[in-house]
């Protein structure tokens, strides 16, 4: 196993590059298609951007399993014994094409199995999140954080999906009702952040394993609960409703859907 130092000396290397080319792109013609559906977009930075990632990784760890939200997905992951990374080159692409802000570039690292480190990279405000158990730790650029406070859902903002709010999926709009108000952002990423952060006592979506297994690595690293709606562990390739909370907020929110 090489040592957790150095693989984070590459990733930080990789993604400050990245977010050169996103710069340099993101206020020219970028070009935008479709992937499931007409709000589910894939841009020319979004590959361009995995093809980097996964070039780099098989470059300095050649026997690493990969699986990237834009196609690159190896097989046997499951058992892989060694590296496997999970990639979203461009996690909120609405974000990125519509607003040019609020997406994040993310990168989740397992090794036998096991969480080893996460990285979100916040690109308009140039804030890197990085840590998980390798260094037991989370940070902010150079910064430690601290676990937040363990907030309940009465004293703290809730993030929300925003289909899960027009459905009023699982009584969602009740658990809103119980919080200080409902934000949605449309990334996952900077949502896991304002969990980090404090800024949110719980965040709730649809997610696939791209979009939520560097923030939970992190997460959890900070003390805080992730688990599916129903309080489930979160397999580590499955796509489901995942939440992220503190644990005073955690319970409130099971209390309400399970009685929805």
């Amino acid at each position: 196993m090489t040592a957790w130092k150095e693989i984070d000396q590459h990733v930080k290397v990789w993604m400050n590059y990245a977010r050169k080319l996103i710069l340099a792109q993101i206020k020219t013609d970028v070009q935008v298609s479709t992937k499931s559906g007409p709000n589910d977009l894939v841009t020319n930075v979004d590959k361009e951007i995995e093809e980097y990632y996964v070039k780099q990784i098989k470059l300095f760890f050649p026997n690493s399993l990969i699986l990237g939200e834009e196609g690159h997905k190896d097989s046997g992951m499951l058992k892989h014994q060694g590296y496997f990374w999970v990639i979203d080159p461009i996690d909120g692409t609405m974000n990125f094409v519509k607003e040019q802000e609020n997406f994040a570039s993310m990168i989740a690292i397992y090794y036998n199995g096991k969480p080893l480190l996460g990285y979100i990279y916040d690109v308009m405000k140039d804030k890197l999140f990085w840590g998980g158990p390798a260094c037991q730790a989370v940070y902010c650029n150079n910064e430690k954080l601290n676990s937040p406070a363990n907030l309940s859902l009465k004293d703290g903002l809730f993030g929300a999906s925003c289909p899960m709010v027009l459905r009023n999926y699982r009584g969602i709009n009740e658990v809103i009702s119980k919080s200080s108000g409902a934000r949605i952002v449309g990334s996952a990423g900077i949502e896991f952040i304002n969990v980090m952060s404090g800024k949110l006592c719980a965040y709730l979506s649809f997610l696939r394993p791209w979009d939520y297994l560097p923030g939970k690595i992190l997460a959890e690293t900070l003390g805080l609960i992730v688990k599916t709606i129903d309080g489930e562990p979160v397999n580590v390739l499955s796509s489901t409703d995942v939440l992220v909370a503190t644990d005073n907020a955690q319970s409130e929110i099971f209390k309400i859907i399970n009685n929805y």
